[in-house]
């Protein structure tokens, strides 16, 4: 068993955060909601050395990243370098590239992730993948993510996304039981029915079964409980106001920061 540490994964803010003076004006709000780690995705361009700088002034770790898997496979120096320079050793990617939502394309990448994740291993980094719920479409009697679980080397990690998985039709806790032991990162994100339809929420404000979710996520050895909004629709509608709410109820549920 193991206890992961809560982070705030900035997408979330990417309004907020698009110049170096957005990120010096508005970073240390999420350091004042109580997060000490944050997961560095849709952030403008910002000196590597001085972001990490104003990180470690805040006393926010940057715990991942989301960046292309073109850059990793391709530039991998310059990728080790930038995660070295930010202290952080989980390099993610949001999903599987557009052109390759196929049976075809999700057996291909399996070779692309093992290649990512080889790479990165060299250089004491970890690789992992981010899912939507697009990877839950069935190809034949699989789906894309068994595919790339069950298809990928034990390196590939996966960062599984609690919201993208329900709304996918599957089980969160049950896929990340699936990924025990390689799902150092975790998206936390509730999942809310409204008169609307289906809805981003903050932690503990939506349907998702928490208790199980929180109950697999100890078991499988996840490092990091990464908070993320892709929208604040359902109350409160302010970003910064949606991660204290997630925050504080992750808080109560036993999670440390």
């Amino acid at each position: 068993m193991s206890e992961g540490r809560i982070a705030a994964q900035l997408y979330t803010l990417r309004d907020y955060l698009k110049t170096p003076a957005d990120i010096r004006a508005n970073l240390p709000r999420v350091a004042k909601i109580g997060y000490r780690a944050v997961q560095l995705s849709a952030v403008g361009p910002m000196d590597h050395a001085e972001l990490r700088a104003l990180c470690d002034d805040l006393g926010l770790t940057i715990c991942a990243t989301h960046i292309g898997i073109g850059d990793i496979l391709d530039h991998t120096d310059k990728v080790a370098k930038q995660h070295h320079t930010y202290g952080c050793r989980h390099v993610g990617i949001g999903g599987l590239p557009g052109d390759m939502r196929s049976a075809e394309g999700f057996a291909r990448f399996v070779g692309m992730a093992d290649a990512a994740a080889a790479k990165l291993a060299a250089h004491d980094l970890t690789f992992s993948y981010h899912n939507h719920s697009f990877e839950l479409e069935h190809f034949g009697a699989k789906t894309g993510l068994a595919t790339l679980v069950e298809g990928c080397t034990r390196a590939v990690c996966f960062e599984i996304d609690t919201f993208w998985i329900q709304h996918g039709g599957g089980d969160p806790a049950a896929w990340i039981d699936k990924v025990a032991g390689r799902c150092p990162l975790l998206h936390y994100k509730d999942f809310a029915m409204t008169p609307q339809g289906q809805k981003f929420a903050p932690i503990g404000a939506g349907n998702l079964n928490w208790a199980r979710i929180n109950e697999a996520a100890r078991a499988a050895g996840a490092e990091w409980i990464i908070v993320e909004q892709d929208s604040c629709e359902v109350p409160p509608t302010d970003p910064f106001e949606a991660l204290a709410l997630s925050f504080n109820n992750l808080r109560a549920m036993g999670w440390s920061d």
